[in-house]
């Protein structure tokens, strides 16, 4: 077990949580009640000088690990030339060299453009933007437990209403939703191709008796959900997807703002699943904790918008584009690939194990190392039970592990550790967590 100093939280993390409770909005959320001082690789040391091993990477933002040395010294060496210019204003080379390195990873083989932004969401927005600009068309279609951020177009796509979206209405205007083959819940079968056909046929009769075919301009969907419970997509459904979106002139938008850059253990999701979007977004990921993302497409839908028509004044800020660039070195050097194969082994083959062994074990799924379990009363009725993992995620942080949920019934824990940890820190974390199985199931 991992030796803490203090109690979680400790004396200096219950003093700072009074007074961020008195200076800052009661919106942002909190999965641990400890501030932290210092960040290394998978570690994370709090005010209390407690170490705790990290599993949510900033909810899967620092997937080459906390402050890598590579990232913060190209950071620092940006700085040491200029802060800011605002690429509108007058350009320099790093935006243009993370657009040449996301168009170059982008599977497909056709011309590709960029544009960066700051946020997951900023990056959906613009997506969507293209796309309208691209078709002459409005309506987009999303899938039910999607989440694709905060603001309004993005909460609008997003499906989960408590927290992303109550109170906030009304929401934009023609956006449609269909839904997701969630093999787990689905409710006639829980065989992924049978799932598929049927989710499919959901879809294309959503689209033809609701909206028009002629009136799609795009389809945005995340290849792997992220705050929906970590669920892949069937190939099949991506691929008949795909097809529709061909023969239909629709734009299919991927979102791999959590489950891309190296997280499924391929720069992008896409490229296991085997189906190739018009237009891809990313973020989290992609600049080691700056804020960065990106929108990567088909280079004549990418040039629809008019001249001035995508920007903003911080967006592709050069600081985050040298840490960018600096991921992509990281990713190339072929350490952090290969050692995604043992996380994935290790993770597949633990949860799998806890299937068995653990009647509050639902189901356990992922891709690659992105994967996650589903906790729920009895196995029968599948039940949704979040208290549960409330429960586990504190004994977790007790115990020096920082642990994430999700899912639509926020019944889901999720593993997002740095993709650099190593094999005896992730088999350390694991073992909290089976610790903390073993107690609230009996």
């Amino acid at each position: 077990m991992i030796e803490l100093k203090t109690q979680i939280p400790g004396p200096k993390s219950l003093n700072l949580m009074e007074r961020r409770k008195n200076a800052v909005a009661r919106g942002p959320f909190h999965t641990t009640p400890i501030f932290a001082q210092k960040a290394e690789g998978a570690w994370i040391v709090d005010v209390d000088g407690n170490r705790l091993l990290d599993f949510s990477s900033g909810i899967g933002v620092v997937n080459v690990g906390h402050s890598p040395k590579l990232v913060v010294e190209s950071a620092k060496t940006q700085l040491d030339h200029f802060i800011h210019t605002s690429f509108n204003v007058v350009a320099y080379e790093n935006y243009v060299a993370v657009c040449e390195k996301l168009n170059s990873a982008m599977p497909g083989n056709f011309p590709k453009k960029s544009f960066l932004a700051n946020s997951g969401a900023e990056a959906v927005e613009n997506a969507i933007k293209i796309a309208r600009a691209a078709t002459h068309k409005q309506a987009v279609v999303c899938f039910q437990h999607a989440y694709h951020g905060r603001t309004y177009m993005a909460m609008s796509l997003t499906a989960k209403a408590k927290p992303y979206k109550y109170g906030f209405a009304p929401f934009n205007s023609e956006v449609y939703r269909a839904p997701f083959p969630y093999a787990y819940r689905w409710p006639t079968t829980s065989q992924p191709e049978k799932v598929a056909e049927e989710c499919f046929e959901e879809l294309r009769n959503l689209i033809q008796s609701e909206i028009g075919i002629n009136q799609v301009a795009a389809v945005i969907i995340e290849p792997v959900l992220g705050e929906g419970g970590f669920v892949p997509a069937p190939k099949k459904f991506l691929s008949s997807l795909r097809e529709f979106c061909s023969e239909n002139k629709i734009i299919l938008i991927f979102d791999e703002v959590q489950c891309g850059f190296g997280r499924t253990g391929t720069l992008f999701a896409c490229e296991q699943l085997g189906v190739t979007p018009d237009l891809l977004v990313s973020a989290k990921g992609i600049a080691a904790g700056l804020p960065l993302s990106a929108v990567t497409g088909k280079a004549e839908i990418m040039d629809a918008p008019m001249e001035g028509g995508i920007g903003g004044t911080y967006c592709g800020n050069p600081v985050a584009c040298a840490a960018a660039l600096a991921v992509f070195q990281e990713w190339n050097q072929g350490e952090i690939v290969k050692n995604t194969k043992t996380l994935e082994k290790i993770l597949t083959e633990r949860t799998e194990h806890w299937l068995r062994s653990f009647p509050v074990v639902g189901d356990v799924r992922g891709l690659g190392p992105m994967r996650a379990i589903e906790l729920v009363q009895d196995r029968s009725s599948k039940t949704p039970h979040p208290e549960t993992v409330k429960q586990l995620i504190k004994f977790a942080y007790e115990h020096g592990l920082i642990l994430m949920s999700a899912g639509t019934f926020g019944n889901v824990i999720r593993f997002l550790p740095p993709l650099c940890i190593q094999e005896k820190e992730l088999n350390q974390g694991l073992e909290i967590v089976e610790k903390g199985l073993e107690k609230i199931s009996y």
